[in-house]
């Protein structure tokens, strides 16, 4: 007669293995959260700078313009909490053929101390703005 040990009758998963498949899925869930609302910010500004530049290139305005109509937009956009003069540099300010270069960073709380920074980065000038 064969002998059959505990550990090779055993089929499924152990108490153990689903309490940390568990943790692993709260924190990814939490990691989630935490970044991508971030990026889909920055996605929004993105669209938002690019097409004011392009806007502010067509009708050849100047830099300081360029400054007030994203303000603007950014204040219709009820993203009350960002400035032009916080998230770009100007590369190029002669009037017509403006370039920016954006640069920023987003912290997000992860839990307790720990937080998660996004830092974005981008060069939007006249022909990646079309």
């Amino acid at each position: 007669m064969q002998q059959i040990s505990g550990l090779a009758t055993q089929r499924g998963a152990s108490v153990t293995s689903i309490v940390l498949v568990i943790m692993v899925l709260g924190v990814a869930a939490k990691l989630i959260v935490a970044i991508v609302p971030a990026h889909i910010g920055d996605y929004q500004l993105n669209k938002t700078l690019s097409a004011q530049l392009k806007e502010s290139n067509k009708n050849n305005e100047t830099a300081r313009q360029y400054v007030e109509r994203v303000n603007r937009q950014l204040s219709i956009n009820a993203d009350y909490d960002t400035k032009a003069e916080d998230v770009f540099t100007f590369t190029n300010k002669k009037t017509g053929q403006l370039a920016i270069h954006k640069q920023y960073a987003v912290t997000n709380n992860f839990f307790g101390n720990v937080d998660i920074v996004n830092r974005f980065e981008a060069d939007i000038d006249m022909n990646s703005a079309e």
